[in-house]
């Protein structure tokens, strides 16, 4: 089965000079972004990369990510639209070598096989990523909390810390 956003594009075809590529997403494929993204919609994505060799076999990809997306508020429950925009650089590397490192700092790795990259799963991987899990409508503000009279249970313990 082919992801949602599904752009093959052949390694051999990344010379000594680097290969430059963009994806961009259809009406159909956006669709099925927002239903895999669990949004509301995914109105356009466009995804810049820049290929570049790095060693015998690995593929470094620097990218920029343009999108705009329904969302829905965390704090309201309504419905907004934002602009999601991320740059970043993932590395694709042929399968079963991928590094042990768990470095969160550290470029995404993505393996591949057959001499093939996926630069529209690339792309939606980084837009799950650049999304902000908790979104908040650009003015909303959490409602404030009132007290009902009654001390939390562990506020004694808070000003006993704050003493010490």
């Amino acid at each position: 089965m082919n992801p949602e956003l599904h752009r093959p594009i052949a390694t051999d075809r990344i010379d000594a000079h680097g290969l430059d590529v963009t994806v961009q997403a259809n009406e159909a494929e956006c669709a099925a972004l927002a239903s895999r993204m669990q949004l509301p919609a995914v109105l356009a994505l466009t995804c810049r990369f820049r290929l570049n060799r790095v060693g015998p076999d690995a593929i470094e990809a620097r990218g920029q990510l343009r999108a705009r997306v329904v969302q829905t508020c965390v704090v309201s429950l309504d419905d907004f639209e934002s602009d999601v925009r991320e740059d970043f650089t993932i590395r694709f590397v042929p399968a079963g070598q991928e590094t042990d490192d768990m470095d969160p700092e550290g470029e995404d790795e993505i393996p591949f096989e057959g001499g093939m990259l996926d630069l529209g799963e690339a792309a939606a991987e980084q837009l799950g990523l650049a999304l902000d899990p908790y979104p908040r409508q650009p003015g909303v503000e959490l409602p404030e909390l009132e007290m009902d009279g009654e001390p939390h249970p562990f506020a004694a313990l808070a000003d006993r810390q704050r003493t010490n």
